[in-house]
């Protein structure tokens, strides 16, 4: 018994100093936002927040990942950056017409015709990156065709299906949407991305 007392206070210690280091962490998660992709052209369109993915499946089982994102377009080619909740890089993704590729933070490179693939690859879910070039401005691309197009009282795009996914755009700034929340129906289980623009 008296063991047990003359052990509490080094066990109440270590606690708080675990408490404290969790909390430091949560913090750092919540303040640290990618950086703007470096060599772009100054009229480059680019959009830094964080993203979150959830995944659905029919058997009840969710799954989510989450972190930030860095998106550049020159208009010709773009740069998707993914990070984890602390900052660090996971993946890039680069596009321009017909072509694709993915890095990943051990250096392994990836190439395909489809950004959208390369990006599953890399975060284990669907992921509309040929969609976000236009969508992160607030426009829907010539094709696929877009329906069930619904607009806000200034004419831009409020709700829509395209591609597969259904999408609700919100919060806009000069440059396009601040939250864009995407849901795809795929077998056995729904996709649902939602990112939220933290800066220009």
């Amino acid at each position: 018994m008296t063991v047990g007392v003359q052990r509490l206070p080094d066990v109440t210690a270590w606690l708080r100093w675990v408490l404290l280091a969790m909390l430091a962490l949560t913090l750092a998660a919540c303040t640290t936002t990618p950086k703007p992709i470096e060599g772009a052209s100054p009229d480059a369109f680019s959009r830094i927040g964080r993203f979150a993915i959830t995944v659905n499946e029919e058997s009840g089982k969710q799954s989510a990942v989450q972190g930030g994102f860095s998106w550049s377009d020159d208009g010709r080619r773009y740069v998707l950056d993914l990070t984890n909740p602390l900052g660090s890089t996971e993946a890039r993704v680069e596009g321009q017409p017909g072509a694709a590729s993915l890095t990943k933070a051990d250096g392994t490179r990836l190439v395909a015709d489809n950004p959208d693939a390369l990006a599953e690859d890399a975060l284990g879910s669907s992921v509309p990156v040929s969609g976000l070039r236009d969508w992160l401005r607030g426009k829907l691309p010539a094709q696929p065709e877009a329906s069930d197009v619904s607009r806000d009282e200034l004419g831009r795009p409020a709700s829509f299906e395209q591609g597969g996914w259904r999408a609700k755009l919100s919060r806009y700034d000069t440059l396009g949407p601040q939250l864009l929340v995407l849901e795809r129906l795929e077998p056995g289980r729904r996709v649902t991305v939602r990112l939220v623009v933290n800066q220009p």
